[in-house]
């Protein structure tokens, strides 16, 4: 396992200069790979400023358009948030969360943590591409954390994680990447669909509790394809 598996993802970052702070607290943990989704600005000289030695993580950064462009070739992806969701992922404490990146991200197994825009945080929609989910612990009368300390306390577990973790072991269990995941999403909505299982009412809320269900069990590759073959029977038409 090497560090460069492990991407920070913004999502939509409002202020250059919390890019900046971000570039800065990566390099402090040995972290290099940054993924900005639809930036307000960037480049910025502000942002620049605020890196403050950083400037190699901010020149490598990678800029997309969606969430789904930034995690789609990942298969380990911890989306933070800080308030109750309707229909949650498996939750890990910072700590679990530093220690399980580090076993799971590799070559072919590439993992992400996701923040969100500085004033709302994760859209549901965002969190959809997560395999899990992390909230900080922090004073529950003023939990607010800014964008830079967020992943500097995120990052510092993950250094400390990596400096325990075996090295050079590959994972013994191969999981699909998002990319995977949102076409058995596809095929299994479009099923049920073509079956009128789900009324329209409850359409999304349906679903999402699907993919809650699924998130939590995380299907490996074999599981997934036998989860394919189901979903594929379901839509078999008498003669």
């Amino acid at each position: 396992m090497s560090l460069r598996d492990i991407r920070i993802v913004l999502v939509e970052p409002q202020h250059p200069g919390n890019i900046g702070a971000v570039a800065r607290a990566m390099k402090t943990m040995a972290l290099e790979n940054l993924v900005l989704v639809n930036p307000r600005e960037f480049p910025s000289e502000e942002a620049n400023a605020r890196a403050s030695g950083a400037l190699d993580v901010l020149e490598h950064a990678r800029v997309v358009e969606t969430t789904s462009e930034a995690v789609g070739d990942c298969t380990f992806v911890v989306g933070t948030t800080s308030r109750n969701r309707a229909h949650p992922l498996p939750g890990l404490s910072a700590r679990e969360c530093g220690e399980t990146i580090v076993r799971e991200a590799g070559p072919s197994s590439q993992a992400a943590i996701l923040f969100g825009p500085e004033r709302t945080g994760l859209r549901n929609e965002d969190m959809d591409a997560c395999t899990h989910q992390v909230t900080i612990s922090a004073n529950p009368d003023y939990a607010s954390l800014n964008l830079g300390s967020a992943v500097q306390l995120l990052g510092y577990e993950v250094f400390l994680a990596s400096g325990e973790a075996p090295q050079g072991e590959a994972p013994t269990v191969e999981y699909p990447s998002q990319s995977d995941l949102e076409y058995f999403y596809k095929h299994l909505e479009d099923t049920l669909a073509s079956r009128d299982f789900i009324s329209e009412q409850m359409h999304d809320v349906s679903h999402a509790k699907l993919r809650r269900l699924f998130g939590r069990a995380r299907p490996n590759v074999g599981e997934l394809k036998l989860l394919h073959s189901l979903v594929k029977l379901m839509d078999r038409r008498e003669d």
